[in-house]
């Protein structure tokens, strides 16, 4: 059971800035020459508040979390940015092309009221440490959520589906991400419509696509807060109770998820590792020149490419065994799982690896001897992710890429 509500966002003022030089993508995905560039784009880009950058001298009084929250404050002050009068739910819009398809993901941007995962709020993936400590420092000093979790539900009604796609018109900002997909907001203020929105929800379960770490994190910071709270009967109705997600329902077209696939290092070498493996595998070859995903999505599942620098070759691994011992149903025939598992920490012994996106790129850094291998993975569906979810067990970091990212900075949740 959901609990969702309108609120009053935050926006860009549309009269002063451009929204291609505001906004940015997760602050997970920046890397430090990125982040210098969206620096440069604009004195008000979001990157300054959501994933500023450590100077010389920075201190516990004077570091990136105390000015990015001057900067928020002074941006509120002069009008750079805007609170809406009155609560509105957000519908956004993603146009955007993968696959070689024109594609169109539409969610809704609202308030999710802070259940302890497994209770109505799902997570899919593990998550680590370190980005949550960030996360609850700017979270503190800023007191808001100034990006969007990315999350998922189930409904076949559609009627929240059937709402956005009637308030599609006069969008408040545009936006083009680095990719060439255009982001829009727009504003959701019928008050009639906010009715049959949260209706919709009370008994939906929620999915945490891309945001475990902004979820555990508003988690922590409700608890806090309840903590130092001396009012126990405002308990469950204050600002800090929710947390601002963007819902997409898995019944619509629009939501594409990428793999990540995995470089690692060999101490026994290349020659070894194709022996090692073909006592669980089957394993057929295929020409390089064809595309690894395509391949892989018309095997059945347990499937996983593999390349290594000995030949133009894709090698094909077709799992022959049982399921893998000591793992929970939903997780055993998911490929990430099998990887991992199976041929990483049983077969190859190696617990360190490196993360890749492009195909290209990973087939080169093996060229080039900086890793031994690279195996390759399918999309994860949106099935698996449900299943895995509601069964409250988590795939390993990066199962799931979902593509494309949100952009920070097209609506920001005030907790005052």
């Amino acid at each position: 059971m959901a609990y969702i509500k309108p609120f009053r966002g935050i926006l860009y003022n549309p009269l002063i800035v451009n929204g291609d030089m505001i906004t940015a993508p997760p602050y997970d995905i920046i890397t430090p020459t990125y982040k210098e560039d969206l620096y440069k784009k604009s004195d008000y880009n979001i990157v300054r508040i959501d994933y500023g950058m450590d100077l010389p001298g920075d201190s516990d009084a004077v570091n990136k979390y105390t000015r990015a929250r001057d900067s928020f404050e002074l941006w509120m002050s002069n009008g750079i940015l805007l609170r809406d009068e009155t609560p509105s739910f957000y519908a956004y819009e993603i146009s955007y092309t993968a696959y070689g398809k024109h594609l169109n993901l539409k969610g809704l941007m609202a308030l999710v009221r802070i259940e302890e995962l497994g209770s109505g709020v799902y997570p899919h993936e593990a998550t680590y440490s370190k980005p949550k400590a960030d996360r609850l420092n700017l979270m503190r000093a800023c007191n808001a959520n100034i990006s969007p979790i990315y999350a998922l539900y189930n409904s076949p009604e559609k009627i929240t589906s059937n709402i956005l796609a009637r308030c599609l018109h006069n969008p408040l900002l545009i936006s083009k991400d680095a990719e060439g997909a255009i982001h829009k907001i727009f504003r959701i203020d019928d008050v009639t419509l906010h009715k049959q929105i949260t209706n919709e929800f009370l008994d939906k379960s929620i999915y945490i696509a891309d945001g475990h770490h902004r979820y555990e994190v508003a988690l922590e910071f409700k608890k806090g807060m309840e903590q130092a709270s001396r009012d126990e009967r405002d308990r469950g109705q204050s600002h800090y109770d929710y947390v601002m997600m963007f819902l997409a329902n898995i019944q619509d077209d629009g939501i594409t998820v990428l793999p990540t696939h995995r470089l690692v290092k060999c101490p026994f070498g290349q020659a070894h590792i194709l022996k090692k493996l073909e006592k669980y595998f089957e394993i057929n070859t295929d020409d390089l020149k064809n595309d690894i995903t395509d391949i892989l999505i018309m095997n059945n599942s347990n499937a996983i490419g593999l390349y290594m620098n000995m030949d133009q070759t894709w090698y094909i691994l077709k799992y022959m065994g049982e399921r893998i011992r000591d793992v929970h149903p939903s997780l055993n025939n998911l490929d990430v799982v099998l990887l991992h598992e199976l041929i990483l920490n049983k077969i190859l012994d190696i617990n360190e690896f490196a993360y890749e996106m492009n195909p290209k790129e990973a087939i080169r850094m093996v060229q080039s001897g900086d890793f031994d291998a690279a195996f390759f993975l399918k999309p994860t569906s949106l099935r698996d992710v449900e299943q895995v979810a509601l069964a409250n067990k988590r795939m390993p970091p990066k199962s799931t890429y979902f593509y494309p990212k949100l952009l920070t900075g097209l609506v920001i949740n005030s907790f005052k």
